[in-house]
Formats: structure tokens, sequence, C-alpha cells
């Protein structure tokens, strides 16, 4: 089984420059800012998938992406492409890296990592599949206290006194 959904092997399409590539978000951030979720569905294909950033539940199918961004787009959402790495194939083309949304409902941003996967459908690019996720940096690791690193010195040092490599390492 392939990767690319069944039916985009039609008659090969011009090969896309870096840039065109690139200008794919634009149609589909044009589409959110619409604010109609149907818009913003119809950038994908037949077959597309969407893993949102704020779901935790697969979009398989236009109805279910619809109903993602009946949801998504009362918050207003536009994106801005931080950083973008290209790949371009017959018939496909993917733009993965990080973008971050500003929230027009209340000014909030969320930074997130994203795929898209683009497939040549109907005379024009479909997104096949768009992975987005929050960014896992903003979870911080909560400080260590002075009695818990007392505790790992002490551990490491009757670990040291068994004279045992393994019990060390």
């Amino acid at each position: 089984s392939s990767v690319m959904p069944e039916g985009t092997a039609n008659a090969a399409h011009p090969p896309m420059s870096e840039l065109q590539v690139k200008d794919l978000f634009h149609l589909w951030n044009d589409a959110l800012a619409t604010l109609d979720s149907s818009k913003v569905a119809a950038r994908y294909s037949k077959e597309g998938v969407l893993l949102p950033t704020v779901s935790d539940v697969p979009r398989t199918d236009s109805s279910s992406i619809e109903d993602y961004f009946d949801a998504f787009l009362k918050k207003k959402p536009q994106g801005t492409v931080l950083e973008s790495n290209v790949i371009v194939g017959t018939n496909w083309c993917q733009d993965a890296g990080i973008y971050e949304f500003t929230m027009g409902a209340d000014g909030s941003k969320v930074k997130a990592r994203y795929t898209f996967i683009y497939v040549h459908e109907d005379n024009e690019w479909k997104i096949a599949h768009h992975h987005s996720s929050v960014m896992p940096e903003s979870i911080l690791p909560s400080p260590m206290e002075k009695g818990d690193v007392r505790r790992l010195f002490d551990r490491w040092n009757g670990a040291l006194a068994t004279l045992d490599s393994s019990k060390v390492a």
C-alpha cells in the first residue's frame, strides 16, 4: 500500500517550485479567513486526513473536517509560517515546518508543528494529509528542590559504594 491516496496517479502534473508549494498554505489560510468551514474543508482531497491541533480526533472525511473547523473558526485563526521545508514529487508535494496562529477572537497565539501533503486532484492542489501539533516546549519541567538533588546524590553515592558498575550506570 502507498502512503499517497489512491487515485493520485492520474496524468502527471508539471513539478511545482518550492515557492508554489509554499503558496498553497496561503490558499488554506485564506479559506480560514472566510470563517466558513465548508470552504476550509474544500481545500482537502476526497480522501484527505486531518490530524488537528486542538482535537484528539482524526478527521478522515469532508464532514468531519468541516465539523472540526466549525469549532476552530470561532477563534478566528490566522496562520503565519515561521519555518518551512518543502519536498516535491510527481503529483504530490509536502510542506512541513512550524507555524503560528493568532486567534483574532482574543489575540492569543499558538505555535505548532505542521505537515501538509498535497496531491493534484481534479485539476487543483488539495490537502491529502494535514498534521498539526502544539509545540511541546511550552510544557516546562518543574524545578528541582535542594532535597531532590540531595536524594539523587545519596542514591548515586550508595550505588558507587557497592562497587557494582551496573548499579552506577
